[in-house]
């Protein structure tokens, strides 16, 4: 059985220390609703973020 991953939404926005804490808990309420959350360092700024959602 293939597993398919759906992008939804990507947005670059400002990186900050606690983002990821925000991340952790949208995967953690929203997985039963087959949603994924993802975040990234920008490859060309390093000040900025890539937050993604995911449909799986």
């Amino acid at each position: 059985m293939e597993s398919k991953i759906e992008v939804i939404s990507t947005v670059k926005i400002q990186n900050t220390p606690d983002l990821y804490k925000i991340v952790d808990a949208l995967n953690r309420s929203l997985k039963d609703r087959d949603l994924m959350f993802g975040l990234a360092l920008d490859k060309e700024n390093q000040e900025k973020a890539v937050f993604t959602i995911y449909r799986t």
